[in-house]
């Protein structure tokens, strides 16, 4: 049976929402592909290293300003990262973030924007398959060997560095607009992946996942604590096309996208125009040349149960659309 070297392409991801989470994976020239918010199931290469960088911009739906006199523009939710492959089935991540949140004031006649580097974060990613038993990954696998179910358990934390006590436009208390949570977040996660035998250019991917947040103290003497969010994201990639000679793969890409909010807390109170349920929908294309790799998909809410709904402008559900853009290269 003709052995793979894989040649692969990581699709790391943190965007922690109001914030920015990690999706993780990699995809080579054969095999199941990478979508690009839910997280597939395959490991970096032992010894291989990956550069990465996202963008995930945020374009804001603007109501009434007599409503809200002050109003979510934009946010813009770059994540610059380094991955290792320090074993064929175990991966490792840092990710530095660097968020630009935009607000407008006064019918639009005046901005504030907030910049700056956030939270960063590290993540481990364990991979194991199904072929008669549970496995860890391989080094190398066939063409069928990669259509057996593929898992990762992952999980990471970030490090409360961002500026978790920058102010708002007027000098006010605004943990929204602050660049880190204070306190260090924690993920857990986990992954299935699978090609189909019948049907080999189309991939499923299923990626569930708790991200926990903890109270943080702020200079004002105000306690906030963000509520924490459970995911359940699945997609299917389409392979489109492969040159083989020219290592070049074009794959489509659509996504659903299932984020549950808890209520944030003010000072040990539950904020009730907080939280709730949404669900997205992804569609994006994903382009490989040699050890190159550009994404790009629009997201847009199709559904939302958000609590106190008319009052959450700026919030996760109430966007016009987000734009997600990923490049990165493996050697």
């Amino acid at each position: 049976m003709r052995k793979l070297s894989l040649f692969a392409l990581a699709t790391a991801s943190v965007c922690f929402a109001h914030h920015g989470v990690a999706s993780l994976g990699a995809a080579g020239l054969e095999g199941p592909g990478a979508p690009l918010e839910t997280s597939s199931s395959a490991t970096l290469p032992e010894g291989s290293w990956l550069l990465y960088m996202k963008l995930d911009r945020a374009n804001f739906k603007k109501y009434s300003f007599q409503q809200f006199p002050d109003q979510k523009d934009t946010a813009d939710f770059w994540l610059f990262g380094v991955g290792y492959g320090l074993k064929s089935w175990l991966s490792l991540y840092m990710f530095v973030p660097y968020n630009v949140k935009k607000e407008i004031r006064n019918s639009g006649a005046d901005t504030f924007t907030s910049a700056g580097f956030a939270d960063p974060s590290v993540m481990a990613v364990l991979g194991f398959k199904y072929d008669r038993g549970f496995r860890l990954v391989p080094s190398k696998e066939s063409l069928e060997d990669m259509m057996d179910w593929h898992f990762t358990l992952y999980g990471g934390l970030t490090f409360p560095t961002g500026n978790a006590n920058k102010k708002g436009y007027h000098g006010e208390f605004a943990p929204d607009m602050a660049l880190g949570f204070g306190k260090p977040s924690l993920t857990l996660g986990f992954t299935a992946t699978k090609q189909f035998i019948n049907f080999p250019q189309l991939t499923f991917f299923l990626d569930t996942s708790y991200l926990k947040f903890f109270e943080h103290k702020y200079n004002t003497g105000d306690k906030y604590k963000f509520g924490d969010e459970i995911r359940l994201n699945t997609a299917l990639v389409y392979r489109l096309y492969t040159n083989h000679e020219k290592k070049l793969r074009l794959d489509f890409l659509v996504e659903a996208n299932y984020l549950y909010l808890q209520k944030d807390k003010e000072n040990g109170v539950k904020v009730e125009d907080s939280g709730g349920q949404v669900i997205y929908n992804t569609l994006g294309a994903r382009l490989y040349y040699k050890s190159v790799s550009l994404g790009a998909g629009i997201k847009v809410p199709v559904w939302k149960n958000l609590n106190m709904e008319s009052q959450q402008q700026g919030a996760e559900g109430k966007e016009k659309y987000r734009l997600i853009l990923t490049l990165s290269t493996l050697f």
